[in-house]
């Protein structure tokens, strides 16, 4: 059970962050989380990152990099450019429509290159997870991109995931690419309903995780790294088990099936990292340049974990 006090604080919140509690946790039917959903586009985050769109449709003048960024010139990467500014909106849950009313995926065919060998944006690149994120961005605004969809099922590698290295030679999965292909492939499938290729190579993802119990090295079973519960949000590409366990919270509603018993190690050490006062704390936030701030800094309870983190038990302890 989530607490009053709890759900209180969660609610003094963003609209993005208020509706996900309203309709999650708060059991509120769809006349009150939707209205809030709506105040995504005009209040708060949403409305803010809508502001700093480029007449061209583009954020930062750039697909995966702001215009003129340059490796190493800054500490960490910048947030900023198109594809991370789409990849917060569509999490945030914003209406399509505010974006199909400003021509937005129309101007990012005709202005927006990326920035390897400036290929076309709708078409995706050789980056796993800069492919996943177009897929999950394109299907949102309603974009043809199943070539994207196909082309994980020609670059899944074969112990069952992806690395966004395989262009430089890497045979073996990561993590990091594995889980950000396996979100990509589940908002195609729940757009559209996938291929039955798409659909194995979704399995076969799955499978690659949870044969790790999400946290361990397959050869010795030891921690794959701390930062499998080093916790921050935004999460951005990178992997931890609370991020992990969010994505098969969805694929299990969208499958209609029960969580898989390989989860059970991840989902203790997910509440293990709970505060005595139901909350989770922000343990850090990878560095790079923003827009502006969306949650707390390191130390702090976030009101963003606390939301997954519950949904997560809530999820878990109910099966």
């Amino acid at each position: 059970m989530v607490g009053d006090d709890l759900v209180t604080w969660l609610r003094d919140s963003d609209p993005a962050l208020r509706w996900q509690v309203e309709r999650d946790l708060a059991g509120e039917p769809p006349e009150v989380w939707e209205v809030t959903r709506a105040k995504v586009a005009t209040d708060g985050f949403g409305a803010r990152l809508l502001a700093h769109q480029d007449p061209d449709g583009q954020w930062a003048g750039g697909a995966y990099y702001p215009r003129g960024f340059e490796l190493d010139q800054e500490p960490g990467q910048p947030w900023t450019a198109t594809t991370y500014s789409l990849n917060s909106l569509r999490e945030w849950g914003l209406d399509a429509a505010v974006l199909r009313a400003r021509r937005t995926a129309g101007l990012l065919a005709e202005n927006c290159r990326w920035e390897y060998d400036e290929l076309p944006y709708w078409g995706g690149e050789v980056d796993c997870c800069i492919n996943a994120w177009t897929l999950a961005n394109g299907v949102w605004l309603g974009v043809e991109v199943s070539g994207i969809a196909d082309w994980f099922v020609e670059h899944r590698l074969p112990d069952g995931g992806w690395n966004c290295f395989w262009v430089e030679g890497a045979e073996r999965s990561s993590v990091h690419s594995t889980l950000n292909s396996l979100k990509g492939l589940l908002a195609h499938e729940v757009a559209t309903g996938g291929t039955e290729a798409t659909r194995a190579a979704r399995r076969a993802g799955e499978e690659y995780l949870l044969e790790r119990r999400l946290f361990r090295r397959l050869s010795t079973g030891e921690p794959i790294a701390p930062w499998v519960t080093r916790f921050a949000y935004p999460s951005r590409w990178f992997y931890d088990v609370l991020d992990a366990a969010e994505y098969f919270r969805e694929a299990s509603a969208h499958d209609g099936s029960r969580p898989d018993p390989r989860l059970g190690e991840a989902v203790e050490l997910i509440r293990s990292a709970r505060q005595p006062d139901g909350t989770w704390l922000q343990v850090h936030r990878h560095p790079g340049r923003v827009w502006f701030e969306v949650d707390v800094e390191p130390g702090a309870p976030s009101k963003w974990l606390t939301l997954s983190g519950t949904r997560v038990l809530a999820w878990w302890d109910a099966a």
